[in-house]
């Protein structure tokens, strides 16, 4: 499960990073603490622009015939396992693929004796990750939002010790083909090779992360590992959500 990252460059950075125009009109601010329902910036194809678009998504995907966009806040992650045959997310996967930039996400391990340590995952040199995501639209005219989910997979190698989903990330050479390609797009759901942890950074940072309110670098400062109780059974472990 992802259910908080940093995303902390500019729109007209990510514009320039992903070779898109700019249609935030402002609506987008740096955090290092995001959380569902916030506004988050994604990358999608435009139909209008007939180009790749910087765009002001909520995060949290609300299906078209939902009856309120409350909904969004059980729908902030995709499983990639399902995503082609969901109700909710087919369609979405069909036509309205996006990337989700980001500088890094947190995950809560679950020590012994009730406490959690949460993890920053960040990349090693100073570029942004990209989620797989799915966009949306609900409602009409003034009305309308548009909304986004992060897919998730499998966790592996050190990511699995913390929490038994991740994710999905996609490498510079796959975001064409998740954009523009559904056929190819489908190929990239089987998951993150083990390989690519090479270039992530697992570091675990303070607990104010967990309050929303808070944000700031200081939140992705690495600090000493929280001393734990009695070694949680893995499969305890598996079962821990945000």
């Amino acid at each position: 499960m992802c259910g908080r990252y940093a995303s902390t460059r500019s729109s007209a950075d990510l514009a320039t990073l992903f070779d898109a125009a700019d249609f935030t009109q402002g609506r987008l601010d740096a955090s290092f603490n995001l959380a569902p329902t916030d506004s988050v910036p994604i990358i999608r194809m435009s139909r209008s622009a007939d180009a790749r678009v910087v765009s002001a998504a909520r995060w949290g995907l609300v299906p078209p015939w939902s009856d309120s966009p409350s909904v969004g806040v059980r729908m902030i992650n995709a499983r990639s396992e399902s995503v082609t045959t969901s109700r909710a997310y087919r369609g979405p996967f069909a036509r309205k693929r996006c990337l989700v930039p980001a500088d890094g996400w947190y995950e809560w391990r679950k020590l012994g004796g009730g406490r959690k340590q949460p993890y920053f995952t960040t990349a090693k040199q100073d570029r942004p990750l990209v989620f797989a995501g799915l966009w949306e639209t609900w409602g009409g005219d003034e009305n309308r939002l548009m909304t986004c989910t992060v897919l998730t997979t499998p966790a592996v190698g050190e990511l699995h010790e913390i929490h038994d989903r991740m994710p999905l990330l996609l490498e510079a050479d796959s975001h064409r083909d998740w954009l523009e390609d559904r056929d190819a797009a489908e190929h990239l759901l089987h998951g993150v090779d083990e390989q690519s942890l090479k270039s992530l950074e697992i570091r675990p940072v303070g607990k104010a992360v967990g309050n929303v309110a808070n944000d700031g670098p200081q939140l992705v400062d690495r600090v000493d590992v929280l001393e734990s109780g009695p070694p949680m059974a893995k499969e305890e472990q598996q079962q821990t959500l945000f």
